[in-house]
């Protein structure tokens, strides 16, 4: 693999928009994400600006891209830091300390070649290395249809909580936790 994985500078806003409103036309979106294609492209300039600065530095949220050698970013993930007592992204308090992937995408001609599981590698040495909060454990939902994101979730060791969410949008459907504990 020759790709780089890294944060996100907040400079790089455009960036940033493209590759989101990329993996939002990709056949799984639907699923795997809870925001579509026409509400993010309607988004002004100032939240690509807003979102790309609030995810290159500081301990609330980090995004990690895989930059190839001629440039193209050809994934990304988001970790969002969720402190004791802060409401997650579902609506449910949190009790533990805890990190949160999301907008996990890498492009389809890159994918297969571990990039996947290099932006968790990133994501999660992130997320174990801060001091306050000190996250206890890293969680990510999949889509109770997602099976082929859920099989590449346990091989790289998240295993499911048993807690679930209705998922967006889908009458019946359920959003699964899966989480990975704090190395010891």
């Amino acid at each position: 693999m020759d790709d780089v994985i890294r944060p996100v500078r907040a400079d790089e806003w455009l960036k940033v928009k493209e590759l989101r409103l990329v993996a939002l036309q990709d056949p799984a979106a639907p699923i795997a994400y809870l925001e579509t294609y026409e509400a993010a492209v309607a988004r002004p300039d100032s939240f690509w600006q807003d979102r790309a600065a609030g995810a290159s530095h500081g301990g609330a949220a980090r995004q990690f891209i895989a930059e190839s050698p001629d440039g193209v970013w050809s994934g990304t993930v988001v970790v969002l830091v969720e402190p004791v007592g802060a409401e997650g992204i579902f609506g449910e308090v949190n009790s533990v300390p805890q990190a949160h992937l999301v907008g996990v995408y890498v492009r389809p001609e890159f994918r297969g070649a571990g990039l996947t599981q290099e932006l968790f590698r990133a994501a999660m040495e992130w997320a174990w290395s801060l001091d306050e909060p000190r996250i206890e454990r890293v969680r990510l939902f999949v889509h109770q249809a997602n099976g082929r994101a859920a099989g590449f979730y346990r091989k790289i060791g998240f295993v499911p909580s048993g807690y679930s969410v209705p998922a967006p949008g889908d009458a019946g459907e359920r959003e699964l936790e899966m989480v990975v504990d704090r190395p010891v």
